[in-house]
């Protein structure tokens, strides 16, 4: 079957009792079973009965095998937030004395995981420019346990060649970790790309216009015993499993990704053409427009899928805080991927309990303005941007 196919028609685990063609949602907390003998076998995973709602639940289970059939993936993890399988999948691979390999363009509360929180658990960090493959080379030791990367960075909108990143890592006998969830993994396939594990905000494109919060984590099954460590301690141990409720929206919502993604894609590339032409604004960054610097490495590794997120530049974090008050269609809000178009100052918001010389070290600038493009139509959008901007020159 064909992707999109795929996404609406995954088979059951179990036939229904009522013959639903939409799986129920099991709120429950525990099973009953028939006896001793299978009560053990679902507890020490020897069957794919679910012992308890807080590892295994039939409805977050149909959700991660829509996910595992449409990515091909060894194993597909659904958790509470982008977050939570992002530090899953790092204490997962990491240990006391390791060291993680990444940089430091990334999603500020990623940055603060890597760069602060995992120290204090004695996980060190060595930030490097991953576009730089000399440089990534010199970052790795003996006591690197991963090269971790956003496939498309927030909001510098860098893209690393993961290829190479994919080499330097094996040769190393290292993981490839990467944060995918700027482009969905039904428009590319990441593992043909040398990556090993994904994780994703399921909250974005997947949800289905911000509904509920999640995250995945997809295994490819080249990390050796990565799969039965996150099954059998990260999720034990940790608690962060996806709830029943919230994989029922992200199921529907899973159904609907091409069709929505395929509106906010061509809204973003029409906008971002459209916006060079407004004075104002002093740089569009789009990684869809053919001269942006990582468009022809984004078109090798992504296809002609270049997201449905973009920035622009205006001359101060004066003029940036007086267009974003003028918006009337577009909503100030954070998030990525909603239904309705958002407008967000990150340098003030998402990494405004960063210091100034943090940030810098970040390129996260005051000047910035981040725009993720929903499914209202496109000229509408424009007129409002060009009405914010034309109310700054007044």
């Amino acid at each position: 079957m064909k992707k999109q196919t795929s996404a609406i028609h995954t088979q059951f685990q179990r036939r229904d009792a009522y013959d639903a063609i939409s799986m129920p949602v099991y709120h429950t907390a525990a099973y009953e079973f028939d006896n001793s003998a299978v009560m053990v076998d679902a507890f020490c995973g020897r069957s794919d009965s679910p012992d308890y709602s807080r590892v295994m639940n039939p409805t977050v289970t149909y959700f991660e095998n829509k996910v595992k059939a449409l990515t091909g993936a060894h194993e597909v993890i659904a958790l509470s937030s982008g977050m939570a399988a992002i530090s899953n999948t790092l204490m997962c691979v990491a240990a006391a004395g390791k060291n993680i390999v990444s940089s430091r363009h990334m999603f500020g509360n990623t940055y603060a995981l890597i760069a602060g929180t995992l120290g204090r658990f004695g996980i060190s960090a060595h930030l490097t420019d991953l576009t730089d493959e000399a440089a990534v080379e010199q970052a790795v030791d003996a006591d690197t346990c991963c090269i971790y990367l956003e496939t498309i960075t927030n909001p510098q909108m860098e893209v690393a060649d993961l290829k190479m990143l994919a080499a330097i890592a094996h040769r190393h006998g290292l993981p490839l970790i990467a944060d995918t969830t700027m482009i969905p993994f039904t428009e590319f396939c990441a593992h043909d790309l040398g990556v090993d594990i994904e994780v994703v905000s399921s909250t974005k494109y997947i949800s289905g216009g911000a509904t509920s919060i999640g995250g995945l984590v997809i295994d490819y099954g080249s990390c050796r015993d990565f799969g039965r460590r996150m099954r059998n301690e990260m999720l034990l141990n940790l608690g962060a499993y996806m709830t029943p409720h919230v994989a029922y929206m992200q199921t529907i919502g899973l159904e609907t990704l091409d069709a929505r993604y395929r509106i906010q894609h061509t809204n973003a590339c029409t906008l971002a053409r459209k916006l060079r032409q407004l004075p104002g604004i002093g740089k569009v960054n789009y990684i869809g427009l053919e001269d942006n610097p990582f468009h022809d490495l984004a078109l090798r590794q992504f296809g002609p899928s270049a997201g449905a997120m973009l920035t622009i530049e205006l001359e101060s974090r004066e003029a940036c805080f007086a267009f974003i008050d003028r918006l009337k269609l577009i909503r100030r809000a954070t998030n990525l991927f909603d239904n309705k178009t958002l407008a967000i100052h990150p340098a003030s918001t998402i990494f405004g309990n960063f210091s100034d010389s943090q940030r810098k070290s970040m390129d996260v600038l005051d000047t910035t303005i981040r725009l993720s493009i929903g499914l209202e139509d496109a000229d509408d959008l424009f007129d409002d941007i060009r009405q914010a901007l034309e109310g700054n020159k007044q």
